[in-house]
């Protein structure tokens, strides 16, 4: 992906959610920052991201997410050939 969406701007926002502490904070901060519907696309991205992770097939994620297989096929180019972002987020929230 090209780098040139990164400058000053989206380093504070960056910054802001680094700041943050709580689940409610993060809540309080999606709220007021984006639709509602920005954030349950972006939930929805991260629950097919795990579900691709555990190597569920299109169909079943789909099922399972109410996601198009065009967001199913995005969010997997992105597992593959994107910046680790996904990688990094599951790694870290994997449940015990």
């Amino acid at each position: 992906m090209a780098e040139n969406w990164k400058d000053a701007l989206t380093d504070k926002l960056c910054d802001a959610f680094m700041k943050l502490e709580t689940r409610q904070e993060v809540y309080n901060f999606l709220e007021d920052v984006a639709t509602i519907g920005e954030i349950k696309a972006l939930s929805q991205r991260l629950e097919v991201a795990r579900l691709l992770s555990e190597a569920r097939t299109y169909p079943q994620i789909a099922q399972q997410t109410g996601a198009s297989t065009a967001t199913i096929s995005r969010v997997k180019k992105f597992l593959d050939y994107g910046a680790g972002g996904y990688k990094t987020v599951l790694d870290r929230t994997k449940e015990n």
